[in-house]
């Protein structure tokens, strides 16, 4: 679904009610309204949004995704996110999740 651009209707389809997400090590964010409004946020930052997968693993409730993010920001800058998503699943859902990758990539254009 996050390939498809449906980030919103993932989060409220794969996550646990209180579900937590992280990025780096920042403190989490708790509870689905939380994760969906930090989302929408996120998303009203990019005009233009690419997803891909690089590769995943999973190994019983664990699961690592390797994600390539391009996106175009309100100014028209271009920009790539290359992120580790590692996350614990319970039940069927995702119980709790974290972001690892470089902030810097965040306000870096590509240039290419």
């Amino acid at each position: 679904m996050a390939v498809e651009g449906k980030f919103l209707e993932a989060i409220e389809k794969f996550y646990a009610e209180d579900a937590s997400m992280r990025e780096n090590n920042q403190p989490p964010r708790v509870g689905l309204p939380a994760l969906l409004e930090n989302e929408r946020r996120a998303l009203a930052y990019m005009a233009q949004l690419k997803t891909r997968v690089e590769s995943q693993v999973v190994e019983g409730d664990r699961a690592a995704i390797h994600w390539i993010f391009e996106f175009t920001d309100p100014q028209g800058n271009r920009r790539r996110l290359d992120e580790i998503a590692y996350q614990f699943w319970r039940d069927g859902k995702i119980a709790e999740e974290r972001f690892f990758y470089d902030p810097a990539q965040r306000s870096t254009p590509l240039t290419d």
